[in-house]
């Protein structure tokens, strides 16, 4: 250990800062900007806790008090203008590695408040239990009594879910509990709870006037209406913690830019289409085939489909699309792809892709590194990457989403 004085030359991809010592060695600072000078002492190639002898313009006040502690958030003392820019910048600097650039638009971002899913983690202890977020590269659990990312609906029902911890916990497990705000109530699924017994069955129920449906591992303690996602014109009910785009508004965001992506389409191919966030919408002007590696996803799509109207066709298959993905002619009766994967990328259904002559492609992503990697197969067949859409659902996080426009010269509309 030795104690230095330090500058941030820039930060990682993980938002930690990152300076280089005497040896040119380096060293990793959390919470700290670039240009800053701090210090304090480094262990093991980290300095903890530092002390920010020079502040950067862009550092800010974080909005809640459990900022230091609280894993939930790595970014809230960087002001939203320096944030936006760092995340459009990491795209550019993924895609620079393969020799690409395009348009990189500016980032939009989705407001306080905003989750309508978050996963809390909670433990039983000697006086009830306690509910929060796991600190900072760690297994212990901070309580919280304030989230600025989440709704205050989601926020007021921590002390419900330390009394479901304290009746269905155990002081050696930890329990997750995946709530979701639905257009119409909450949906709460809880994951690492002891056996439900006679005792635990007879309790839960009591919960009813809090949630819309309460699931217990794989099954379904009560359901008292199904919680329902508005998708265009199909309210969808996903199976119990499904994914889900993190926001509305980032979800608009991605549509908007599928959308735009796509324009005039009028045959669509929806590949990872989960349980229809992208086909529904699309659907209102195109027939959209929807291919999805989960049943239990396509079975939702499909059960949506039968009561949405002012749809055009739609169908759906499932289909592991890393195992077998859809095969370059089975691809001749679309003008149109939108493919969503998730963050391993798509290698297999690209280099499928890369040889279609498919006009034109909505690529959204989660990972800008697999989404260059990716990128660079369209291009090298003869895709243009057109622009960049940055999309930050998960705001004062390092996670960084975006939707693509890729077209054959020769084909685009």
């Amino acid at each position: 250990m030795s104690e230095e004085t330090l500058t941030i030359t820039r930060l990682g991809h993980r938002g930690d800062g990152i300076a280089q010592n005497a040896d040119g060695g380096q060293i990793l600072v959390p919470l700290t900007l670039p240009d800053e000078v701090v210090h304090g002492v480094v262990n093991e190639g980290q300095l903890d806790g530092a002390k920010i002898v020079t502040p950067s313009p862009a550092r800010v006040k974080p909005v809640c008090v459990h900022y230091k502690s609280c894993g939930g958030c790595s970014l809230q003392h960087a002001s939203d203008t320096f944030v936006s820019a760092w995340k459009a910048d990491q795209i550019a600097i993924a895609l620079a590695a393969h020799g690409i650039t395009t348009d990189i638009r500016a980032t939009l971002t989705s407001p306080a408040h905003s989750r309508r899913r978050a996963t809390f983690a909670a433990r039983r202890t000697k006086l009830g239990a306690m509910v929060g977020f796991h600190a900072r590269k760690s297994d212990v659990i901070v309580p919280i009594g304030e989230c600025h990312l989440l709704p205050d609906e989601m926020v007021a029902t921590l002390p419900v879910l330390a009394e479901i911890a304290r009746l269905g916990g155990s002081r050696s497990a930890v329990l997750g509990f995946s709530l979701t705000q639905s257009d119409i109530g909450l949906d709460l699924h809880v994951t690492g709870g002891k056996p439900l017994d006679h005792a635990l069955r007879a309790e839960l129920p009591k919960f009813r006037t809090e949630f819309l449906r309460l699931t217990w591992g794989d099954e379904v303690v009560f359901m008292e209406t199904p919680p329902y996602h508005q998708m265009g014109h199909a309210r969808v009910t996903p199976p119990a913690g499904a994914f889900l785009q993190a926001t509305k508004s980032g979800e608009a965001a991605l549509l908007a830019a599928a959308r735009s992506a796509i324009s005039g389409a009028t045959r669509i191919i929806d590949l990872f289409a989960g349980c229809g966030t992208f086909t529904f919408p699309l659907a209102e002007t195109a027939p959209v085939h929807a291919v999805e590696g989960s049943a239990d996803m396509v079975k939702t799509l499909q059960d949506a489909t039968r009561y949405a109207d002012g749809l055009k066709p739609i169908t759906a298959e499932t289909r592991d699309l890393f195992r077998r993905p859809v095969l370059s002619d089975e691809f001749a009766k679309y003008d149109a792809v939108v493919i969503d994967p998730p963050r391993a990328g798509a290698q297999a259904q690209v280099h499928e892709l890369a040889k279609t002559e498919i006009p034109q492609i909505a690529f959204l992503s989660c990972n800008p590194i697999s989404f260059a990697r990716d990128a660079k197969t369209l291009i090298d067949a003869g895709y243009c990457l057109e622009w960049v859409q940055p999309i930050d659902q998960f705001r004062w996080s390092p996670h960084i989403e975006l939707a693509a426009r890729f077209t054959r010269p020769h084909m685009a509309r």
